[in-house]
Parts: structure tokens; C-alpha cells; sequence
């Protein structure tokens, strides 16, 4: 049997539709979902075989969250902040940085990984912290600030997070950026739950204040200067988080596309008797949602495959990462509103399926790289720095 459709079966994600609606509505976490895909070993499927997991490659992983987004594109989104980082230390580990052995260990064990990266008003993403971090004398650091969407609120084990240590004069050759990994048993740090949103709901997404977590020694994996750089670990967060996006996105239009097929075939024209799927207004709006999915399928398979492989792109390769997180969050947009062009008025009611994927669809106006973040990298590939 395939390894996805083993793990990912068509009775799990059955099950799993079934409750996303439910969790929608309700503005509550995932809990059943997670349960069942981590009984199924699916938060393992990154971590090597000979630590404790699947052995899958990003393609493979890439391929069971466009599945999994096509059930529920929220619980995908959830589960995608874990794969992220496990995807991450993965990387890292394989280019000999063994202070990330921790991630792949732990995830074999049941810990469930968050994203604590994002920053209200914080443009800079990973280039910059508006939370302080105060280095202790054992070398333990301390975490002062806010982090903002931080999915897997009310679940998470581990938070993968940043901050600035203040105490650094800037100096050349100063790397004041500490990333971390805090455990939930901390004191320090608490839950701000302000995530009542238009879509993505089942994601849970709350704020998360820090408000002296400390995090030991042994558990602070990385020390950057502020500003774009070269990094691996820089490489490894923009790749890992930017392709297995564009997959949940992608499942969307997937998932859009099947239900415009069934639905269109099941209206019929009062005009000409026929159903609507032999009406040629709707064939080429159909047609134009089909051309956009499977122009990012080639490239969501290409940019994942490449990743994996540690292909050559030099400074091209950050360019070529927003312009799939870019299409991928448009592409699901564009998709879903032709679908919804074309299906009846019914599907604007509040319990339409196709309702609910539109609302999810626009939570890719916020994930980074935003649209005017986007442009700018693209615009200094193109035409050199301002």
C-alpha cells in the first residue's frame, strides 16, 4: 500500500470532514483530529526511521497535506506548524548542526511542535525580534513579548521561538537573534486567546505573551545577527514553512475543484434542460480554475522535489520560495471563487462547504511571506537592492 493512504486512510479523512464543519462552527481546537493522526504516526512521518518515525521525504509530506487540506483545510494548516519544524531540524541535522537532534527526537516521542515566529508589526519575519531575550550567566535565556498566531495553542509541548538580546551593541560579528525551544512546563509565559476569526477557525491560532519563559542552555539551537543572511537555519524555517503552506493551499483548490465538478453536474439550466456542466460558460470558467491548479501542482512538485534534493538555485532560491507561497494562496482565492461563480446561490449560505473554503482560503493573505514581502525579494532578485 501507498505510505500516504496508509497512514492518511479515505475512512480517517472521512472522519475528519466530518468534523470540520463542527469545529468551524464552534471556534474550537481539532482535538479529535490531532488524536487521530497522531495515533496514526503522521506527526512522526519527517523524523527518520532510525529515530523513531515515518522515514517520508518532503514530497511525500507535501503530497498527505494537500489530502489532509482537502478533508479540513484548518486541522492541515495546524498540523503543518509541527511538520514545519520537524522539517526544519531535519535539514539542519543532515548539514551536521546536531543541536536540532533534540526536534526529531522529541517528535518521536509524542511532542508536538509550535511556531512562535510571528510578531504583530514585526515586517522583518526572522530578520528581527521585537521580543527581548536576556542571556543569563548559565547560558539560559530569558523571553520577554508577544507572539502573535501561534497555531497549536492549546496543544503544543514545545514552542520554537526568538527573540533579540538588547544587551548586544552591534558590533560586527554580533548575532543578538536567539532561537529556542520552550517547553510547556515553564512558567513565564501564558495564552492570550483572542482567536475568533473569519476562517481557519479549527486552528485555534491564539496569541501567546512571554513574560520571562526561560529556556536553558541546552535547549537554545541557534545565534543569528539581525538582518537577511545566509544562514542554513534561515534556508531551512523559509523552505520548510513556504512549501508545506503552498500544499495546504493547494489541497484547497483541490478540494474546490472536486466539489465545483459535483455540483454544477447536479444543476440543471431551466433554459436549455440541461445540466450545468454542459454549459459552456461554466465548462471555461471551470477550465480557467483547472489551468491555475495544475500550473502550481508542477510547480509545488518542482520547488518541493528541488528542497529535497538540496538543488543549486543560489540566490535565486528565496525568489523562487515566495513565488510558490504567492500563487499557492492566490491560486486557492482564484479557485474558489470560480467554483463559487458557477455552483448556485445556495453555496453562499453560511453551512456551504465551498462558504467554508472560501473563508479559509483568504487566511493566505497574512501568512509570511506576505504580498508586499513577496515583492520586495522578488524585486531586489530582479533589479538589485534599493
Amino acid at each position: 500500500m501507498d505510505p500516504i493512504t496508509a497512514v492518511l486512510s479515505e475512512a480517517l479523512l472521512a472522519r475528519i470532514a466530518a468534523r470540520a464543519p463542527g469545529y468551524d462552527e464552534r471556534n474550537e481546537f481539532c482535538h479529535e483530529d490531532l488524536a487521530e493522526l497522531t495515533a496514526a504516526g503522521y506527526l512522526r512521518a519527517l523524523v527518520p526511521v532510525d529515530r523513531g518515525g515515518l522515514g517520508w521525504d518532503l514530497p511525500s509530506l507535501v503530497a498527505a497535506q494537500r489530502r489532509l487540506a482537502a478533508a479540513a483545510p484548518a486541522t492541515a494548516l495546524a498540523v503543518n506548524m509541527h511538520h514545519i519544524w520537524v522539517s526544519v531540524s531535519r535539514q539542519m541535522v543532515e548539514r551536521g548542526h546536531t543541536e536540532f537532534e533534540q526536534v526529531l527526537h522529541e517528535a518521536a516521542a509524542g511532542e508536538v511542535f509550535a511556531f512562535g515566529i510571528s510578531e504583530a508589526g514585526n515586517d522583518a519575519v526572522l530578520f528581527d525580534s521585537t521580543t527581548e531575550a536576556s542571556v543569563d550567566d548559565d547560558g539560559s535565556v530569558t523571553f520577554t513579548g508577544t507572539k502573535i498566531f501561534t497555531t497549536l495553542a492549546p496543544v503544543w509541548t514545545r514552542l520554537g521561538l526568538f527573540g533579540k538580546d538588547t544587551s548586544a551593541t552591534g558590533a560586527e560579528g554580533e548575532t543578538p537573534l536567539i532561537f529556542g525551544f520552550l517547553e510547556r512546563e515553564t512558567s513565564g509565559w501564558r495564552t492570550l486567546e483572542n482567536w475568533d476569526t473569519l476562517g481557519m477557525r479549527a486552528t485555534q491560532s491564539h496569541a501567546t505573551s512571554l513574560e520571562g519563559a526561560r529556556i536553558p542552555a541546552d535547549r537554545i539551537v541557534r545565534r543569528l545577527p539581525v538582518g537577511p543572511n545566509p544562514d542554513p537555519l534561515v534556508f531551512a524555517i523559509f523552505s520548510s514553512f513556504l512549501t508545506l503552506l503552498a500544499a495546504v493551499y493547494t489541497g484547497i483548490g483541490d478540494r474546490a475543484l472536486t466539489l465545483g465538478a459535483e455540483l454544477v453536474a447536479k444543476r440543471t439550466s431551466l433554459t436549455s434542460g440541461e445540466s450545468m456542466d454542459r454549459d459552456p460558460d461554466v465548462r471555461y470558467k471551470l477550465a480557467e480554475a483547472q489551468l491555475a491548479q495544475l500550473s502550481l501542482d508542477s510547480q509545488l512538485r518542482g520547488i518541493a522535489g528541488e528542497v529535497e534534493s538540496g538543488a543549486e538555485h543560489g540566490a535565486s532560491w528565496f525568489p523562487r520560495l515566495a513565488a510558490l507561497r504567492t500563487t499557492a494562496t492566490r491560486t486557492a482565492r482564484q479557485v474558489v471563487d470560480q467554483v463559487l461563480s458557477v455552483s448556485g446561490g445556495a453555496q453562499y449560505h453560511r453551512e456551504s462547504e465551498l462558504s467554508r473554503l472560501y473563508r479559509d482560503s483568504l487566511a493566505g493573505i497574512h501568512h509570511p511571506s506576505d504580498d508586499e514581502s513577496a515583492h520586495r525579494t522578488l524585486a531586489t532578485y530582479t533589479l538589485g537592492p534599493l
